[in-house]
């Protein structure tokens, strides 16, 4: 996929991911809160944040590849995306379908995460050196 293309989709994934982010959190703070224990509430909480994070890091992957026409940080961003599935994903299922071995899932979405970002910081180091 050409660089461009790829940056103006994650540019518009990541703006849906953050969207879906502020109603899944709005959700939880107003129907969630006399349904789900406070111990599950903080799970969702969890997987809204680190949605809303990682949505903000799909847009900023998406400007950067475009900007440098850097195929790495495109990479990034897709594995935000990924990570977000994962990660967020596992967490919504524990808390709200009571699923509890989608906790073990959350882990290599967590990795998802911290790889993306290494990407990321390793495509600007070499960019500006």
């Amino acid at each position: 996929m050409d660089v461009e293309v790829a940056a103006r989709r994650l540019v518009a994934i990541g703006a849906l991911s953050a969207g879906l982010g502020v109603a899944a959190g709005a959700f939880g703070a107003h129907a969630l809160k006399d349904i789900l224990d406070q111990h599950l509430l903080d799970v969702y909480e969890k997987a809204t944040r680190y949605q809303m994070y990682h949505a903000f890091g799909m847009v900023l992957c998406g400007f950067v590849g475009s900007i440098w026409r850097d195929a790495g940080a495109a990479k990034a961003g897709w594995l935000f995306l990924a990570g977000t599935l994962l990660f967020s994903g596992s967490l919504y299922g524990v808390s709200l379908l009571g699923i509890r071995w989608l906790g073990a899932v959350t882990p290599v979405g967590g990795v998802l995460f911290i790889v993306g970002w290494g990407i990321l910081g390793w495509r600007a180091w070499r960019v500006t050196s």
